[in-house]
C-alpha cells in the first residue's frame, strides 16, 4: 500500500497541473511586459531582469526555467516580447540578443544550485547573483562578437561600460523586488 502512495506522488510531482501550465504561461507574460517598460540605450534597460528572477523564485526552477524557455520561443517566432516591442529570431542573433538568451542560463543556474543545495533564502539570493553575473557574461561576449561583425571591435572594457556597469545595481534592486514581493505571493497564493 505505501509503495502503491509514493508511486503515485512520484508519478504526480513529474506531471504539470493545470494550475502550473497557467503561472508559467502568467510568468512568461509578465516577461514581456516587463520587457516593454524600457528606457533605451545601448542595451535597454528594462524590467525584464525582475520578471525572470520572479519566475524561477515564485514557480521553481524546473517550472520557472520552462516559463522563460516560452518567453524566448515566443520572441523567437515573432511574437514582439522583447524591449521596444519587437520579436522574431532577428531580435535573437542581433547585439542584444545573448542577454535574452543569457536568461536561459540565469534560470538554470538558480534551478541548479535551488535543487543542490535546497531553497534557503542565502542560496537563492547566490543563485540569483551568479545567474545574473553568468547572463552579463554570455551576453557581453555575444554583444561584443555580433558588434564586431556589424560595425567595428570594441575592448572588453568598452563592453562591460556600456553593457554591465550601468545595469549591476538596477538588476539588484530588481533581484531584491523580486525575492520580496516573490516570496509574498508564495505565502498568499498556494498551488
Amino acid at each position: 500500500m505505501s509503495e502503491a502512495k509514493a508511486l503515485t506522488k512520484t508519478n504526480n510531482d513529474s506531471k504539470f497541473r493545470t494550475i502550473d501550465l497557467v503561472f508559467i504561461a502568467v510568468c512568461a507574460a509578465l516577461m514581456a511586459v516587463c520587457s516593454w517598460i524600457s528606457i533605451p540605450t545601448t542595451v535597454p534597460f528594462t524590467l525584464q531582469t525582475f520578471a525572470v528572477f520572479f519566475a524561477v523564485y515564485f514557480l521553481g526552477g524546473k517550472k520557472g526555467t520552462i516559463s522563460v524557455l516560452i518567453y524566448i520561443l515566443l520572441g523567437a517566432v515573432g511574437v514582439p516580447v522583447f524591449a521596444g516591442f519587437k520579436g522574431g529570431f532577428g531580435a535573437l542573433i542581433g547585439t542584444t540578443g545573448g542577454y535574452i538568451i543569457g536568461f536561459i542560463f540565469s534560470a538554470l543556474v538558480f534551478w541548479l544550485l535551488t535543487s543542490l543545495l535546497g531553497r534557503k533564502l542565502w542560496v537563492e539570493i547566490v543563485a540569483m547573483v551568479l545567474g545574473l553575473l553568468v547572463c552579463y557574461a554570455f551576453g557581453t561576449v555575444w554583444f561584443m562578437v555580433v558588434y564586431a561583425r556589424t560595425k567595428d571591435a570594441i575592448t572588453l572594457a568598452t563592453a562591460l561600460s556600456w553593457c554591465v556597469f550601468p545595469f549591476i545595481i538596477p538588476d539588484l534592486a530588481k533581484i531584491a523586488l523580486a525575492l520580496g514581493l516573490g516570496k509574498t505571493l508564495r505565502k498568499v497564493i498556494k498551488w
